[in-house]
Order: structure tokens, then C-alpha cells, then sequence
């Protein structure tokens, strides 16, 4: 048997062991002991605790969750729209930040944007039905009830809103394809979609400034007398609004091709140059010096006879706006039939239905935790104040610094 001499390196070890700052070793036996000791006192304030998390998940309402996703266009149909897509970011009064990377992004941005939300609002009066006092609450509060995500490898997105009435989940969910079928048919998402509006917008304004032309020419005859030009001055109104007329198309078809295109695409070229020859031909047309005498074309109009070049420059604006009026009309339906093609821009994959089971609260779960959180803090706690007092008893140091501890914070003086 080994003696327990200090010079041996157990003996030595054993030393520093039993001298290490004093502290008080504590064992796993007294640790249960203690626990033992106090099991009355922990039972107790577990088994409370367990009662009223059984009471409070009883009296937590059931929330029901309705969902609804939709089908976002492919990516190969958005190859030629990505420019329109990055133009979006910044348009105003949609609410969020447009600034997606990816189709899936976008339409995220405008399920959840400010025209949408108004909709919906204006639909189910949502201020009084989460009782938020003003649309700035209602706007921050709505993402706790409403929920819109993508998914990136299937491209499908959803929108989950939960609610103590299923119905009401299930509806407003639904309105959702409403809403936004009502903001993309006022935005121009995609390129035909551009194309279209564009072309609407430039018909309602070529219709106008035919009716103003057409006003304009009446005013005319009426001060000038003038009726009906000979066939050569006829010609040249009829040659230089043709001239017009393409100078327009074509401009306009270079302003729409440079949202997808740089000044190096081929197409841009062409136009580009076409534009350069028409615009000088019509010069040539209209130059008082230019052109051959006799000409029933370039007859320039500094040689119509002065009584009627008012007369002829008010025709001439009248054949141009009629010109560009048929054009337009070609392109807008142009622009619509490729419209048509696309298809719709969101597609509802699968309709809300009313939920028969709530989501949450999951009572059981929440009884569990909180009884086993209990349990855990009440063992802690009587471990730690029997540590406590262990120590107390071992060191007076520590006794007196308790003391006087206790008495600083005392109000009892």
C-alpha cells in the first residue's frame, strides 16, 4: 500500500486538489440530494406553472391559415422582358422596393405592394378588422397576418394569411389574384405588355391631334376660300405626310426597341439609318430651292401659290395625323395579339379553401415546454442556494460580504 508521502507526485497532486482556493467541492450525490430535499417546493411550483399554461393555451383563440399560390410566368418567356422587368424598380406609389433580380421577386413585391394592399383594404375594411387606427399601422402590421414567399426552384408563389374566422382567411387570401390582376392590367410588365401601352398611349394622342388637325383645316378654307388644290400640290401634301407618317413609325419603334436593345443591336442600326434617309428626302421635299420643275412630287411648297400655303400646310398636317393614325392602329393590335400570346402574367394554381383545423396555437406543446421550463428553473434554483449557503459556512469572509450586501439594500435601517 502506498504511503501517502509528499514528496510522491500523487501525494503532491492530492495536496493542490484539497488546497484549490478553498473552494467547496460538490458532488452529483448531494446535488440529487438536494434536489430531494426541496421536491415538495419544486413539485409545487411546477404543477402551478403546468395549471396555468393548461389555462392560457385553453383561452388562446384558434388561428385558422388559408393559402393560395400562383404560378409565375416561365423564364423563357421572360428572356425578352427583362429590360421592362428592371424598369419596373422604379416606378412610384406600388409601395416596397421593386428592385427584384428575378420574375419570382418582382411579383413578391407587388403581391405585397401599396396598390394591393389598398385593395384589399377598401375589399374587407382591414383597419377596423385589425383595428389599426390609421393605414401606416395597418401597413406595418399586415405581414403578421399575411404572409407572400416564392419558392426559387419551382418559381411557384404563395400567400398564406392566418385569421381567428377561417372564412375570412380563405377569402382574403383568394383576393389577393383579384388585386393583382387589377395592378397588371395597368402596368406593363412584360414586353408586349410595353409594347401595348405605349401604342395606346400614342394612338389616344394621334386621335387628338386629328381633331385638332381637322379643326385646323376647316379654319383655313373658312378665311382663305381655298377648297380643293390641283392634283400637284395634292401629290406633294400626299408624298411628304407618307414621308411623316414613316419618319414617326420608325422613331417610334427605335424608342421601343431601345428599352431592350443598346445602340449596337443590328435592328437599331437599321432604323437608325432609315430614319437618316427619310428625314433627308422629306428636307428635300419641303426645301422652297429644291426640286425639279414640273414635278407633281417634288414640287417644292415654296412654289404653291401664296393664297393656299396656308391652306396647304393645314392638309398636310391633316394627311399626316390620318397617316399615323392607321400605323398606330396597326401596331396597337400588333401589340396586343402578341399580348394575347403571352397569356396571363400570374396564374392562380390552387384556390384558398376554408381551413376545417386550426394551425396554431399547438396547446399541447406549449404546456409541455413551459411545465418542463419550470421544473428546470426550480431545480436550478435550489441548487443554487444550497451552493450558496455551502459556501457561506465555509468561508466567513463570504458570510459577512452577504451581510453586508443585504444591508445596503435594505430599507430598514
Amino acid at each position: 500500500m502506498l504511503s501517502a508521502d509528499s514528496t510522491t507526485p500523487l501525494a503532491a497532486a492530492q495536496s493542490l486538489y484539497d488546497s484549490d482556493d478553498d473552494e467547496p467541492s460538490v458532488t452529483l450525490t448531494e446535488v440529487f440530494t438536494w434536489l430531494g430535499e426541496k421536491k415538495a417546493r419544486i413539485g409545487a411550483f411546477t404543477l402551478g406553472v403546468a395549471l396555468v399554461s393548461v389555462v392560457l393555451a385553453l383561452l388562446m383563440p384558434p388561428i385558422f391559415t388559408a393559402r393560395t399560390t400562383f404560378l409565375a410566368p416561365g423564364s423563357q418567356q421572360q428572356s425578352g422582358s427583362a429590360a421592362a422587368l428592371a424598369a419596373l424598380g422604379s416606378l412610384g406609389g406600388i409601395g416596397g422596393t421593386l428592385g427584384a433580380k428575378t420574375p419570382d421577386d418582382l411579383y413578391v413585391a407587388l403581391l405585397k405592394s401599396d396598390s394591393v394592399v389598398h385593395g384589399l383594404d377598401k375589399r374587407f375594411n382591414l383597419k377596423a378588422h385589425y383595428e389599426a387606427d390609421s393605414y401606416e399601422t395597418l401597413r406595418r402590421i399586415l405581414p403578421t397576418y399575411v404572409r407572400v414567399s416564392a419558392d426559387k426552384k419551382s418559381g411557384v408563389i404563395s400567400v398564406e394569411v392566418d385569421d381567428k374566422d377561417p372564412q375570412f382567411a380563405a377569402d382574403l387570401a383568394n383576393a389577393h389574384e383579384v388585386e393583382i390582376t387589377h395592378l397588371l392590367a395597368r402596368l406593363a410588365v412584360s414586353e408586349a405588355q410595353l409594347r401595348r401601352t405605349f401604342f395606346e398611349k400614342q394612338l389616344q394622342d394621334t386621335k387628338e391631334n386629328l381633331i385638332k388637325a381637322e379643326q385646323s383645316l376647316r379654319s383655313v378654307q373658312e378665311k382663305s376660300g381655298v377648297i380643293v388644290l390641283d392634283k400637284q400640290a395634292e401629290a406633294l401634301i400626299t408624298g411628304a405626310a407618307l414621308l411623316r407618317a414613316q419618319i414617326t413609325e420608325r422613331e417610334v419603334q427605335l424608342k421601343v426597341l431601345r428599352t431592350s436593345a443598346t445602340e449596337q443591336n443590328p435592328e437599331v442600326i437599321r432604323l437608325g439609318s432609315e430614319l437618316r434617309a427619310l428625314r433627308g428626302e422629306l428636307a428635300r421635299m419641303e426645301s422652297t430651292n429644291g426640286g425639279t420643275a414640273g414635278s407633281a412630287v417634288d414640287l417644292p411648297v415654296g412654289r404653291i401659290p401664296e393664297a393656299a400655303i396656308d391652306y396647304v400646310r393645314a392638309r398636310r398636317e391633316l394627311k399626316l395625323q390620318e397617316t399615323l393614325l392607321e400605323g398606330m392602329i396597326k401596331q396597337y393590335e400588333i401589340a396586343k395579339l402578341d399580348e394575347a400570346k403571352e397569356g396571363p402574367a400570374l396564374q392562380q394554381v390552387d384556390v384558398a379553401l376554408v381551413p376545417d383545423r386550426k394551425s396554431r396555437p399547438a396547446r399541447a406543446l406549449i404546456v409541455l415546454a413551459s411545465t418542463l421550463a419550470a421544473l428546470l428553473l426550480a431545480s436550478t434554483w435550489v441548487v443554487a442556494r444550497r451552493y450558496a449557503e455551502v459556501r457561506r459556512v465555509n468561508d466567513p469572509a463570504a458570510v459577512t460580504a452577504w451581510r453586508r450586501l443585504v444591508s445596503a439594500w435594505s430599507f430598514r435601517r
